[in-house]
C-alpha cells in the first residue's frame, strides 16, 4: 500500500524548454512509482520524458512568451480535464514564480504550500539574494548592480577580474540570444559590452566576485519545508563533478554530510518563513572556508533524487505527502548515495562502483527515457557541431535588430513583466 494519497494526481509543470531536463523525469518517475496519476505539462516533443511509462498523460505548455494569464488558462485546461484537486509541481524557476503569484486564483483546482507573497521570485531574482543573505547572516559573494556600460567596467575592476556576470532574472533570458544566465568575465571591456544586452536580457546585469571552484568546494542543499517550517526530506551534498567544468550543473553528485550546510540552509529558511521545496547552491571560500550561497532556487533541484533517505522519501514525495495532509515517514539519511546524469558523465555512469548510485535517465522499470535519451541526445550534439563548422565557413550575418524587452520570444512574461497585458 502507497503511503502517497493516489486519489490525489500529481502535475508536473515546466515552462523552459529543455529537453533534457532529468529533474522532470525524476519527478514523474518518484511520484510514478508510487502509484499517483502524473500529468506532465512542459514541451515534451522532443524530451525523453514522454517515452516513460509513468506518464500518464502529456499536456500542452503555454506558449514562448506566455504571461501569467497564459499559464493560468493551461494549467486551467489540465484541471478540467482532471476534474479533482492535483499537487502541482513545478520544475524551473519561472513555473515556480508564476505559481506562487497565481496560488489563489489556481486553488481550490490545485494544492500549494502556503508561501509568502512574492517569497519564490524574491529569492530566485540573483540581484534581491545579496540582501536576503545579509539579512539572515548566511555569507554571499560581494555584488554589485552597475547602472550604466562605464560602472559595469569600473565593477569589473574594482571586484578584481575576473568577475561573474549574473542575469537578475534569468528566467527572462530570450531564447536563441546566446546569452547565459551566468558567465565569467576576463575584462572591463567584457562587462561593458555585457551591460549593453541588459534589455534585450529582459532585467539587471549583475557582477559578483568569482570564488573559484576545486575539489571540496562546490555543495547543494535540496530540503522541503513542510507546513510548520520543519525542514524534512533531502540534505547537503558535495558536487563531484560538473557540466561545463568547474561551473556548470551537477553530472555527478554525492550525499554528503555537512553540519555547516545544513545549518545554514535552516538558518535562511527559518528568516524566510519559506515553504515548500528548495534547492541551494554554495561554494566554499578556500581562503576563509566560509560557505557562499551562489542560488536560491524555489522547486527541485534536478539531482533531487539523489536525497532518497530509507523510506523512499524525496522532497517531491514530501510535498505531495504534505499537502494532502498525510504523515511523512521516519526514514534514514543515506550518505554516499551518488547521483550521475548519463549525458555528461557518460564514463561516471559506466563505471563500476560499490556506492548505492542513481542514474538520471536509465531506469530498469522504465527502460523508455534512456534508450530516447541517447537517440535524441546524439542528434543534438551532431546538430550543435555542425552549427558550428557552419559558423566558421559562413559569412558573418547582418546584425539582427534589437527586439524590445516586451517581445521576447521564449522568454516567458512573469511579474512586473507585462503581465497585466494579456
Amino acid at each position: 500500500m502507497s503511503l502517497l494519497d493516489i486519489r490525489v494526481p500529481a502535475v508536473v509543470l515546466r515552462i523552459d524548454r529543455n529537453p533534457f531536463h532529468h529533474g522532470t523525469l525524476g519527478a514523474v518517475r518518484s511520484l510514478g512509482r508510487a502509484g499517483v496519476e502524473v500529468h506532465v505539462v512542459a514541451d515534451s516533443a522532443a524530451s525523453p520524458v514522454r517515452a516513460s511509462r509513468f506518464v500518464r498523460e502529456l499536456h500542452p505548455p503555454p506558449p514562448p512568451g506566455a504571461c501569467l494569464r497564459d499559464i493560468a488558462a493551461a494549467l486551467d485546461r489540465v484541471a478540467a480535464r482532471l476534474a479533482r484537486p492535483a499537487v502541482l509541481v513545478p520544475m524551473d524557476d519561472a513555473s515556480a514564480i508564476a505559481a506562487g503569484r497565481l496560488g489563489g486564483e489556481l486553488a481550490p483546482a490545485y494544492l500549494l504550500p502556503r508561501q509568502a507573497g512574492g517569497l519564490p521570485e524574491r529569492v530566485a531574482d540573483k540581484a534581491r539574494l545579496a540582501g536576503v543573505c545579509a539579512a539572515a547572516g548566511v555569507p554571499h559573494p560581494v555584488t554589485l548592480v552597475p547602472d550604466s556600460a562605464d560602472d559595469a567596467a569600473a565593477a569589473a575592476r574594482r571586484l578584481g577580474l575576473p568577475v561573474v556576470a549574473k542575469w537578475s532574472r534569468p528566467w527572462l533570458l530570450p531564447a536563441g540570444s546566446g546569452l547565459r544566465s551566468t558567465a565569467l568575465v576576463h575584462s572591463a571591456r567584457q562587462a561593458r559590452d555585457l551591460f549593453r544586452r541588459s534589455g534585450e536580457a529582459g532585467s539587471p546585469l549583475l557582477l559578483q566576485a568569482f570564488l573559484p571552484p576545486g575539489p571540496d568546494r562546490d555543495w547543494f542543499f535540496h530540503g522541503y519545508a513542510d507546513r510548520t517550517g520543519a525542514l524534512r526530506a533531502g540534505g547537503p551534498g558535495r558536487k563531484q563533478l560538473a557540466w561545463p567544468r568547474g561551473a556548470g550543473l551537477t553530472a555527478v553528485g554525492r550525499w554528503t554530510p555537512n553540519p555547516h550546510v545544513q545549518a545554514l540552509a535552516e538558518r535562511l529558511t527559518g528568516e524566510l518563513g519559506y515553504r515548500g521545496i528548495f534547492d541551494l547552491d554554495f561554494r566554499r571560500c578556500a581562503g576563509t572556508g566560509r560557505y557562499h550561497l551562489l542560488d536560491f532556487n524555489p522547486r527541485p533541484g534536478a539531482q533531487f533524487r539523489l536525497f532518497t533517505d530509507s523510506a523512499g522519501l524525496d522532497v517531491v514525495r514530501a510535498l505531495h505527502l504534505d499537502l494532502t495532509h498525510r504523515p511523512l515517514p521516519e526514514g534514514t539519511p543515506l550518505p554516499g548515495r551518488e547521483f550521475v546524469v548519463e549525458n555528461y558523465a557518460p564514463l561516471t555512469a559506466l563505471r563500476p562502483t560499490r556506492q548505492d548510485r542513481e542514474l538520471a535517465w536509465y531506469a530498469a522499470d522504465d527502460r523508455g527515457p534512456g534508450q530516447a535519451m541517447w537517440a535524441l541526445w546524439g542528434r543534438h550534439v551532431a546538430g550543435r557541431l555542425a552549427g558550428r563548422l557552419c559558423s566558421r565557413t559562413a559569412p558573418a550575418p547582418l546584425p539582427a535588430p534589437r527586439s524590445s524587452p516586451d517581445h521576447r520570444a521564449g522568454a516567458p512574461v512573469l511579474p512586473d513583466e507585462k503581465a497585466s497585458s494579456c
